[in-house]
């Protein structure tokens, strides 16, 4: 475990940060979204090799430092935000991992416990994740209401959550215009990194499991995402997207290229 070494996977000058401010938060944040992409290659293996049913997800610390830092893989929530928290520790900052629950298409919520986010204590209480998928959050997010719009117009904001179980619930909106969509709910009861396993197992191996089908692999950039399927890479500009064909025979060249993830199986 070396927090120096985790910061230059960051693309970040480790003698850069001396203390924990919202400024330092703030840059942490968004390197880790659009340096560390958001995979589940450990949960289905590689889409074209039917020997390869992936290595499995571990929580332990240990081994997420070794597949995320020093092999420079990326991972979903509990290993993203997971390491992200010994981080944020090791670097002085008062941070929490706390328990969240992500809301499905359907608008209803999923098992509690389904993702693993992290509140930072700093002038105010943020909710700070680098383990979403599209949209990514990409800043640190007030606990008070505020709104935050980040650098590609997404808002993001904290309210008071209507249901029994949980205190406040994340919203987001693409455009002033939007209406806004809840995220995921949430309470900020600390959290050990243990409490997310029985989830982590279950999402890993469930059939109904939205991360047991096909392999979802996808990283905030400068002015939007890009986002790759078996079949196809979908770029996320502004407003705009486009969807390009990939080749089964192309499709590792363009996870390396675009993602920075060397993935084949031996």
């Amino acid at each position: 475990m070396n927090a120096d070494a985790y910061l230059v996977r960051l693309g970040l000058d480790p003698d850069a940060f001396v203390e924990p401010t919202l400024s330092a938060l703030e840059q942490l944040q968004r390197a880790h979204v659009q340096t560390v992409p958001f995979e589940t290659l450990a949960v289905t293996g590689d889409p074209f090799d039917e020997s390869d049913d992936g290595d499995g997800v571990r929580l332990e610390l240990p081994h997420l430092f070794e597949k995320i830092v020093e092999r420079e893989r990326g991972g979903f929530c509990f290993e993203l935000n997971g390491l992200f928290n010994w981080l944020l520790c090791e670097l002085g900052f008062d941070a929490d991992r706390i328990a969240a629950r992500v809301v499905g298409d359907d608008g209803a919520g999923r098992p509690p416990a389904n993702h693993h986010a992290n509140v930072v204590e700093l002038d105010r209480r943020y909710v700070v994740d680098v383990g979403m998928g599209v949209p990514t959050m990409r800043r640190p997010l007030p606990l008070d209401g505020t709104v935050r719009t980040d650098d590609v117009g997404v808002s993001w904001r904290v309210v008071e959550c209507d249901r029994p179980d949980e205190t406040y619930t994340t919203q987001y909106r693409v455009g002033s215009g939007a209406d806004w969509q809840d995220r995921y709910y949430f309470s900020d009861t600390p959290r050990e990194l243990t409490y997310f396993e029985a989830t982590c197992d279950y999402l890993q191996s469930a059939p109904e499991s939205p991360f047991t089908g096909d392999p979802v692999v996808s990283r905030a950039s400068d002015d939007g995402y890009v986002k790759l399927r078996p079949d196809s890479l979908i770029r996320h500009v502004g407003s705009e997207e486009t969807e390009d064909p990939v080749e089964e025979g192309a499709w590792h060249d363009v996870l390396e290229r675009e993602f920075g993830l060397r993935y084949r199986v031996a």
